[in-house]
Parts: structure tokens; C-alpha cells; sequence
């Protein structure tokens, strides 16, 4: 069998879901004793495909200026092609503005079943199965794909941990090909969303609030807290709701997802909103006063506390460390 593996790059560099769907594919593939395909198009692309070569069996590259910018139009008769061509069982496209635009159309095109915004993938005696969430991230459902010979997934950006490639793949340049359909889209710049003062997502270390901060006043502790770790702070939905800190603050189904090396949750209960948005962090350090909360379910190391007797403390002990060590 073969799976293939759809590489999402922009502004020269390879998008981090590109390895997580790459890091699936492997274990799939393991399993299934399928070969592992990845597809990347572009221009002045070959430095990207030996590092690609690392994660998969092949590389299919297809170096063409056309492709130097993403265009659904052209992605779309591309691999309708090439899946034609290559016959996967599994096509992989990141769950991304990319893929939302194209993963419908390349479906309808190729007549095949299409599952969206999947958290996890297996295939099952040639059966693909999909874990989502549903009403509002409050349950997983773990999902049988009716029986056909292709599907194409899209995957959540931030729930599967890439791992390091150690494959030594071999990379075969495709021929620019013959455009057929009219293309109806042209790209004419990037336009980049307002980025607030701090990113969540690159961050190592993030301090982060809920529910039991109880009041904005009681805001500048944490961040205190977070400036002293050298992290930033951020926060579960209540705080947006209330006003307290701004969306780009958010981490959770309806925020962002982020993995950073520590991830300190100050007062926060664990709802699976949340939880989906930050499970895949290095280390999970958790502080709540009430013992039953969900997030020790995740937390490396938990304290049964309450945080404005731990977070004082917590501050001083490290800048008195900080010292020290200067």
C-alpha cells in the first residue's frame, strides 16, 4: 500500500504540520508495511526535499515557478494526477487554510471519501478510521470511514509530537506538468493577520490562567511569575470572555495550540477545550486547589493548592536562584 503526505510550506520555510503528518504516516506505514510518500510543490524546492527525504520513503518534487505561491487551482489538478497515478490509500493534507481550501475539491474531484480536522488516524484491514472531536470538543469520536480504496484526511495542526526522520528517502523530480482547467485564482500577496505582543505558539515557557485567578487585579501575579521564568503569560476561555486578556492569549479548541517546553496552568479546571490545546507540551505543571480537577489528568507534576499561596512563593524562589546563579 502507499500513503502520501501533502508538504505545506510558506515564505521558504516547511510548515511544523508537514513533520506531524509525516510522523503519522511512519507509524501507519510500520504497521500497514506501506511506503510512506511525501509530495512537495514549489519552486527552488531541492534543499526542502533532501530534508524531507529524512521523514519519508520518497519525495515526489515538482520544481516549477507556477508553484512558487499556493494555489488551490493548481494544487487540485496536480495531485489529482498524481493520486490517480500513485494509488494512496491515505492522502494526508494539513488541517490549515491551505487545506480547507483544497482537500474539498481534490475529494469531489477524485470522487473519494474526505474526513476533516482529525486529532488521530489508523487504518484498519484497509479501513480508515478517524478520532475528532464533536459537540464542541466535549467528547472524541472515534470514527469508521466507509470502505473505499483512497481517502483523504485533514489534520489538526498541534495534536501529533513530530519526531526526529532517520529514513534516507529517495527523491524523484516529477515533470512540470500540463495545466488543463482554467485557473481562476492568482495569488497576489500575503497578507498577515495582527500579531498581538507576544506569540503563544513559539514560546518555551508559558504561564497560563483560568478560572481561579478570580479577579483581573489578580492578573499581574501571574505575569509577574511568567516574566521572572522568562515565559509569557496566557490563559483557558473564561479570561477572553470576561475581557481579562485579548483572543491571541487563548489556548484551547477555540484558541490556539501550543507545545512548549513548560506550561505552568495556574487555577485552571481542565476542560477538553482546553486540554486539546496544550496535552503536547514537554512538561505540564499544574496548581489548583480542588483535587478532582481534570487537568491532573494530563499534569506531569500537580500541587493541591491554592495558587495565590504557591505563585508568591514560587517567584521569589526563583529569583532568589536567579541571583545565585548570576
Amino acid at each position: 500500500m502507499e500513503l502520501l503526505v501533502l508538504v505545506e510550506h510558506r515564505r521558504g520555510e516547511i510548515r511544523e504540520v508537514t513533520f506531524e503528518m509525516l510522523t503519522k504516516g511512519r507509524e501507519i506505514a510500520q504497521k500497514t508495511n506501506s511506503r510512506l510518500n511525501t509530495i512537495i510543490l514549489g519552486k527552488n524546492i531541492r534543499d526542502k526535499a533532501e530534508v524531507l527525504a529524512r521523514y519519508a520513503d520518497r519525495v515526489l518534487m515538482i520544481d516549477d515557478e507556477r508553484f512558487e505561491f499556493f494555489n488551490s487551482d493548481l494544487y487540485q489538478q496536480v495531485l489529482s494526477n498524481i493520486i490517480r497515478e500513485v494509488k494512496p490509500i491515505l492522502t494526508m493534507i494539513g488541517h490549515t487554510s491551505y487545506g480547507v481550501d483544497l482537500a474539498p475539491s481534490l475529494a469531489v474531484s477524485l470522487n473519494i471519501p474526505l474526513i476533516t480536522d482529525c486529532l488521530d488516524l489508523d487504518i484498519q484491514d484497509g479501513q480508515l478510521t478517524a478520532v475528532r472531536q464533536m459537540y464542541g470538543g466535549k467528547i472524541y469520536a472515534r470514527l469508521n470511514v466507509r470502505k473505499s480504496e483512497s481517502y483523504i484526511a485533514t489534520i489538526r495542526q498541534g495534536v501529533i509530537t513530530a519526531s526526529e526522520g532517520n529514513l534516507k528517502g529517495e527523491i524523484i523530480e516529477l515533470p512540470p506538468p500540463d495545466i488543463v482547467e482554467p485557473v481562476k485564482k492568482k495569488f497576489i500577496e500575503y497578507v498577515l493577520p495582527k500579531i498581538g505582543e507576544v506569540d503563544i505558539t513559539s514560546a518555551d515557557i508559558l504561564v497560563a490562567i483560568g478560572r481561579g485567578i478570580k479577579d483581573q487585579a489578580n492578573i499581574p501575579l501571574a505575569e509577574e511569575l511568567a516574566k521572572t521564568l522568562g515565559g509569557v503569560l496566557a490563559c483557558s476561555r473564561p479570561i477572553v470572555d470576561k475581557g481579562w486578556l485579548p483572543p491571541d492569549r487563548q489556548v484551547g479548541s477555540s484558541g490556539k495550540t501550543v507545545k512548549p517546553k513548560l506550561y505552568l496552568a495556574l487555577g485552571i479546571s481542565g476542560a477538553f477545550q482546553h486540554v486539546i490545546g496544550m496535552k503536547n507540551s514537554q512538561l505540564i505543571i499544574a496548581v489548583n486547589k480542588d483535587p478532582n480537577a481534570p487537568i491532573f489528568n494530563v499534569a506531569h507534576y500537580g500541587v493541591v493548592e491554592d495558587l495565590f499561596k504557591i505563585v508568591p512563593i514560587l517567584t521569589e524562589k526563583i529569583k532568589e536562584l536567579k541571583k545565585k546563579t548570576s
